[in-house]
């Protein structure tokens, strides 16, 4: 096969392991045309980021927890943390902005928090674009590209151009881990580059994530933890971990 990058094929691990739930290391090795040293040194690395848990002979998908879960059961997983920041997170959009926003269950509940304002909302999100189009006050562009079906947002270069063409007031970030020592991070590689991308579009970086995100590293990492503007999280969080970011300028917003 085509020569690849160690990140692209630790990418195609994850991809292989969410499909079959299980993978070898010798089929691996046969797969990527690298050393059985090589494929074991990716599997340990995906596991201390907890993506996976090795087994004899290769490794199970250990994130069943959250990262399996459908859109659905992800919106019911702590449903009431995620009103609770949706609603202080409202507190700080005003009508007449532009804001950005990227796909994730903590941006719907964001979203029907400020529905009643007048806003224009560029998102990668299929969800919440139907959400938002719900609301005649609320202006909805969604960003055309590749889909993700199962978890229904867009991603590749036309997202990426799109978005050079919108400036926004506001971004409101959803990521999958918080750590004071490595930034914000997404589980989906195909994200991390939209992310950063919608970052440098705006002018104010809102990170809205529950307290379960903090303290954690995902696969992808995103940027380094300067880039946020404010936090908005659950006085649950970790109060070690929130106290090293606060030291890094970001002002945080317990809910």
């Amino acid at each position: 096969m085509a020569e690849i990058t160690v990140q692209e094929r630790r990418n195609k691990i994850l991809e292989l392991l969410h499909r079959d739930g299980k993978v070898r290391v010798n089929d691996l090795s046969k797969t990527f045309e690298v050393s059985e040293v090589s494929i074991r040194a990716d599997l340990a690395e995906l596991e201390e980021k907890e993506l996976l848990s090795r087994v004899h002979g290769g490794a199970v998908s250990s994130y069943k927890a959250y990262y399996n879960m459908s859109l659905a059961q992800r919106s019911a997983e702590n449903a009431k943390e995620k009103y609770e920041i949706a609603a202080k997170t409202a507190e700080m959009i005003h009508d007449d902005e532009t804001l950005i926003m990227n796909a994730g269950t903590t941006p719907i509940f964001v979203m029907r928090a400020i529905s009643q304002k007048k806003l224009t909302i560029v998102t990668n999100s299929i969800a919440l674009a139907l959400e938002g189009a719900k609301h005649s006050n609320l202006k909805i562009i969604l960003l055309g590209g590749d889909v993700d079906a199962e978890y229904q947002f867009t991603y590749g270069t036309s997202v990426l151009k799109m978005l050079s063409e919108y400036h926004a007031d506001k971004l409101i970030l959803s990521v999958d881990g918080i750590d004071k020592e490595k930034g914000i991070s997404t589980f989906y590689y195909q994200e991390a580059e939209i992310c950063s991308k919608m970052i440098e579009q705006a002018k104010m970086t809102i990170v809205a994530a529950d307290y379960t995100k903090i303290g954690r590293v995902a696969f992808s990492e995103i940027d380094g933890l300067n880039v946020m503007d404010a936090m908005v999280t659950n006085s649950k969080a970790p109060k070690e971990e929130i106290k090293g970011i606060s030291k890094t300028g970001v002002k945080i917003i317990l809910a």
